[in-house]
């Protein structure tokens, strides 16, 4: 799971960088307004920690643009305002959580976690490509609902490709999305997962839904009689 953290306070965000990645968590961190709307709306994130009082643009202002863009990324405040209309208005601003400085790191924890299970249950995008359905919530890929197993890596290419249907991407960009800042190399790595990917699509005469666009990159393209 992906969590931004847009806070100024650059100690806070270590802290909170290194207990949510025990979590399991993969975090970014933004320290003000602009920052932290430029970072979403390059990528996406399963939860944003946002704080009250960032210098430029608060974050009032900023869970404002996020909703005024559409975006339904769970949003939590972090505040030492602790009046009940400074809570009010970050609510409808459209937060889905407050919780005021200083707090218990374990609830913060929960109410996180409590954040992105609801917005799984009231948003589970199944992606389909004729008879291969993928559930990025669930982790599970299924053609004429057989299971296919797919390794990490190989799943996170196939729910880049099928969000983004006859996209291209190239390497670089597959790279970015899929291994972000894991990833320290310049070997043919996004070519091998294609590849391990494409084997396991191959049994089910699927493989050809993985384009390769010479000098390109690559995509996924879903024919409409496959549909």
């Amino acid at each position: 799971m992906k969590l931004l953290i847009i806070e100024d306070n650059r100690d806070l965000v270590q802290v909170l960088a290194e207990g949510f990645a025990e979590h399991g968590f993969r975090v970014e961190g933004a320290k003000n307004g602009e920052e932290g709307l430029a970072a979403l709306t390059q990528n996406e994130f399963d939860c944003v920690i946002l704080d009250v009082m960032l210098p430029g643009r608060d974050g009032f202002e900023v869970v404002e643009k996020v909703r005024e863009a559409g975006k339904k990324v769970p949003v939590i405040m972090l505040t030492a305002k602790d009046a009940i209309e400074d809570r009010v208005e970050g609510l409808n601003r459209g937060a889905d959580d407050y919780l005021v400085k200083p707090f218990d790191f374990r609830e913060l924890v929960a109410r996180v976690n409590a954040l992105i299970r609801r917005s799984s249950e009231q948003q589970r995008p199944i992606l389909k490509c004729g008879p291969l359905v993928l559930d990025p919530v669930a982790r599970e890929c299924r053609i004429d609902g057989q299971p296919v197993l797919l390794r990490r890596r190989e799943f996170d290419i196939l729910e880049l490709l099928m969000r983004n249907e006859n996209q291209v991407f190239s390497r670089e960009q597959i790279i970015n999305k899929v291994w972000q800042k894991e990833y320290d190399g310049t070997s043919n790595v996004v070519d091998v997962h294609l590849k391990y990917l494409r084997d396991r699509l191959r049994p089910f005469n699927l493989d050809a839904m993985v384009v390769t666009v010479r000098g390109v990159g690559y995509k996924v393209h879903c024919p409409e009689f496959d549909m």
